[in-house]
């Protein structure tokens, strides 16, 4: 890509950017209650949204687990991912612009490759910070598994590299930016844009299913939006390839637990289910459903499925809500069921992505 002189206002602005090289920051932080993720993030111009759309993409190879530089392939290249020189990136390669978001272990910048000018998020890890929380196994899991997913609902992770103090991650960039800030400044949703949000989020985590992946932390801090304000699922920190789809450990946020990790128990991909009940609700009424003055009484709202709906609320998006929020984990509507549910296909107004077919190039 490069960019188009034919828009003044928009090569300027772009140029006009501050860019830096991110030295110091406190890079994205997990909260148990809710709490405002700090974000400078501010919606773009149309015009800028138009360019980011236009942009090179770019396939990455497979992840390299040897210190240093990762190699990387551009889409469209004579080259495929497999063979011949690849790509290497340092932080030397890009353009760093403000910061989308800060955290505990590091900062998320806007960044532009300078070859091909391809826009993306850089998400700037410390390795110091990781080391001292114990968590690079975690970083580990989150890069194996979402650099290998492909879905319009699902955050693509291009790549990353690392030098000595840091780890950077390369991401899709979101230009609509935080679905939780969105939900803040709105209030609640009406039933149109949640149902859509839903659907959205049922087929990505279909997806994601079926690779015996489950996600287990789906609450709005973790949820972006695309160009046309399409859900993007965005954090897979406490995300979990399991073969047999059955874990123990404790994890997620606290309104957002289900009764059986909250109980200890063996849990499956149906804690996903679960939180997308949760999800609805707050999106619905603007709080998750079992919100109590302290962590003990929300404890004991979700294990006995204490589940009270303002008046305001519609049947079916009732009837939705309390078909996933069931204790009994085999009792929840799968996810086929709930993009099938009449509420949501009454309300959905999702925009498919188009398809490309090849014997559309010739």
């Amino acid at each position: 890509m490069v960019f188009d002189r034919g828009h003044p206002h928009l090569y300027k602005s772009m140029l006009n950017s501050v860019f830096i090289t991110p030295s110091s920051a406190q890079g994205p932080q997990r909260v148990l209650r809710k709490e405002p993720f700090v974000s400078s993030f501010a919606t773009p111009s149309d015009s800028l949204l138009v360019q980011r759309t236009q942009a090179a993409r770019i396939t990455p190879s497979v992840l390299s687990h040897m210190p240093g530089r990762v190699a990387v392939a551009l889409e469209g290249s004579s080259q495929n991912a497999t063979d011949g020189p690849k790509r290497k990136f340092t932080i030397d390669d890009f353009d760093i612009g403000r910061p989308l978001g800060k955290g505990k272990f590091g900062n998320v910048y806007l960044a532009r490759e300078k070859q091909s000018k391809f826009i993306m998020a850089l998400k700037v890890l410390f390795k110091s910070q990781l080391e001292k929380e114990a968590v690079e196994h975690q970083l580990r899991r989150e890069i194996e598994i979402q650099s290998h997913l492909r879905h319009n609902n699902i955050l693509r992770m291009y790549n990353y590299f690392h030098d000595r103090k840091r780890i950077y991650l390369m991401l899709e960039y979101a230009p609509r930016g935080e679905l939780y800030k969105e939900l803040q400044k709105c209030g609640r949703f009406d039933e149109q844009r949640s149902a859509t949000f839903i659907e959205e989020l049922a087929d990505a985590l279909i997806y994601c299913h079926e690779r015996k992946v489950i996600h287990r932390d789906i609450k709005p801090e973790n949820l972006l939006m695309g160009y046309k304000g399409e859900l993007k699922i965005a954090d897979f920190g406490w995300s979990v390839h399991a073969p047999s789809l059955r874990r123990r450990t404790m994890c997620g946020t606290l309104d957002y637990l289900p009764p059986e990790m909250i109980e200890g128990k063996t849990h499956d991909e149906k804690v996903d289910l679960w939180c997308t009940g949760v999800l609805c609700y707050e999106f619905l009424v603007g709080l998750p459903p079992f919100d109590s003055p302290s962590h003990t009484e929300t404890h004991r709202r979700i294990i006995n499925v204490d589940l009270k709906f303002p008046s305001f609320m519609s049947d079916g998006s009732k009837d939705l809500i309390s078909r996933l929020l069931r204790y009994n984990p085999a009792q929840r509507l799968p996810l086929k069921n709930v993009m099938e549910h009449p509420w949501v296909k009454a309300n959905s107004r999702r925009v498919m992505p188009p398809v490309f077919h090849a014997t559309q190039a010739r």
